[in-house]
Formats: C-alpha cells, sequence, structure tokens
C-alpha cells in the first residue's frame, strides 16, 4: 500500500499494528513507532461527519421552536436518537422528548432496524419542513 507520494522506503508491516483512525481534520496523515505500531489517521466522511446540518425555516423554528425544527430538518433520512444527540449536541433526554412531540404531531414516525430505532419524516413533516425560507 502506498499512502502518499513521497520517496521514502518501503516498511514492512509484517506482526506490526497498524491502525486506522478516522478524524475530522482537514486532511489525513500518518504515524508510527517502529517497528510494530503503524497509524493511519484518514478524513472520515457521511452524515456524521457534516459539521453543517440543514438549517430548518425560519417561519418553522419560530413556529415549533429551533430545537425541535432542527430535528425534524435532520430526519430527512432516517437517524436514530444516538445520531440525533451527536449531530444536535443535545442529551438523549432532549431529543427524546422533541422526537415524542413530532411524532404525537404526525410530523416523524419510527421504524425499527436491527437493535435501533429509526426516525423519519412522514409526507406532513416532509411538507412542514421544506416551508418557503425568506
Amino acid at each position: 500500500m502506498q499512502i502518499n507520494a513521497y520517496d521514502y522506503p518501503p516498511r514492512t508491516l509484517k506482526d506490526a499494528e497498524l491502525l486506522f483512525i478516522p478524524s475530522t481534520a482537514r486532511r489525513g496523515w500518518v504515524g508510527w513507532d517502529e517497528p510494530h505500531r503503524y497509524a493511519i489517521v484518514y478524513l472520515c466522511s457521511g452524515l456524521l461527519a457534516d459539521s453543517s446540518p440543514p438549517a430548518p425555516p425560519d417561519a418553522l423554528s419560530r413556529l415549533i421552536g429551533p430545537a425541535r425544527a432542527g430535528i425534524l430538518a435532520l430526519l430527512e433520512t432516517p437517524k436514530s436518537t444516538t445520531q440525533l444527540v451527536a449531530l444536535t449536541g443535545f442529551g438523549l433526554g432532549t431529543v427524546g422528548n422533541h422526537l415524542k412531540v413530532l411524532l404525537d404531531a404526525g410530523l416523524a414516525r419510527r421504524r425499527r432496524a436491527g437493535r435501533s430505532v429509526l426516525y423519519y419524516r412522514t409526507p406532513l413533516g416532509d411538507q412542514t419542513a421544506a416551508a418557503p425560507r425568506r
């Protein structure tokens, strides 16, 4: 495996520990503690690596509150409570309370996926989250 374009001599990793470490830094790097420990720090990608979740419309934030509107905006794709906690920074209880209100209002539904419960928007939730922006 070649990890960069520098002209360094190859290293043998036989009997060595190789760690893959995700990072949200702007670039990746490698590190080692010869002869038995090596690490590749790489840029993580995907939903939880995105530092700018979608912003809810201002009118929706004023109507149901910015926290609840933000959670509704995040439910564009199904997410677990653990994912919502990680994305919002709110506590598990706070996220759970907001989800209960969204469920009761018919703006969200839930379904089991293995050991997780995933929450997602209903068609009414999609229409509400897509309210015109000012």
